[in-house]
């Protein structure tokens, strides 16, 4: 779809694509009616997801709107608008693995707020430098 699409020119924008790049979901299933998926729904899905991170091992993750990172950065307190651009350092003790991770806006919200696709591109300038620093 439309989002779909965004996410291929944001990924394009940084020197990533779909087939450099690791993408998941935080379910694995679409809520029905597209509704937001419910904490249990998550909590059921999130050892699988951490699980999906270990064995990747990814140097850079990118949590894409407000659910995924309120639910990995343990923030459900904040909205993506306080956690988009920052950076963040996510710890798997189990896996002794850290990982940068940044927030920003998922492309659907991007579609209907396109005002905002400005800070977007701000946070994927600074994610690309980031990438640039590893590689």
């Amino acid at each position: 779809g439309q989002a779909g699409k965004l996410l291929d020119k944001m990924l394009e924008a940084i020197g990533q694509n779909r087939k450099n790049t690791y993408i998941s979901n935080i379910i694995f299933w679409r809520p029905p009616g597209n509704r937001n998926p419910t904490e249990e729904e998550i909590n059921a899905c999130l050892p699988f997801v951490y699980k999906h991170l270990e064995i990747i091992k990814p140097k850079i993750l990118i949590l894409a709107g407000a659910i995924p990172s309120k639910f990995i950065l343990n923030k459900r307190d904040s909205g993506i608008t306080q956690l988009r651009g920052k950076w963040f350092e996510i710890k798997l003790d189990e896996a002794d693995l850290k990982i940068k991770t940044m927030p920003i806006y998922h492309p659907a919200f991007l579609l209907r707020q396109p005002a905002r696709k400005r800070e977007a591109w701000e946070d994927l300038k600074n994610i690309k430098k980031e990438i640039e620093k590893i590689t």
